[in-house]
């Protein structure tokens, strides 16, 4: 029987993961039992901060609205009722960046929803 030569495949999957810990501290980036126990957490941790990332711009933009709209002596929610009343079909992001952008655009949007 010919003789056969082991490890290959083991030494490319080590490696590979290996890879993916670039950066990472200490020991993490270059042992592999440490790099992998890293890697599972990181990888689910981005995972569930892939879906954090749409809560917390929700929020940023609730924020920078109520900041906007409380110039003009109107809260929020009364805000947002008022825009689903008057049919004004602008999102969040864009309301938020009126308001922190172009108050004067803003508040001509809350003039005509006050009306």
């Amino acid at each position: 029987m010919p003789r056969v030569k082991r490890g290959k495949t083991a030494n490319k999957r080590r490696k590979n993961i290996l890879k993916h810990t670039k950066g990472f501290m200490w020991t993490r980036h270059s042992k592999y039992r440490q790099a992998k126990e890293a890697l599972l957490h990181a990888w689910s941790f981005q995972f569930a901060d892939r879906k954090k990332k749409k809560r917390n711009f929700r929020r940023l933009w609730q924020i920078k609205i109520n900041a906007g709209a409380r110039t003009n002596n109107i809260s929020y929610s009364k805000f947002i009722n008022l825009l689903k009343k008057a049919q004004i079909e602008l999102d969040r992001k864009i309301l938020a960046d009126l308001a922190h952008h172009e108050p004067e655009v803003f508040n001509k949007i809350v003039e005509t929803v006050t009306k």
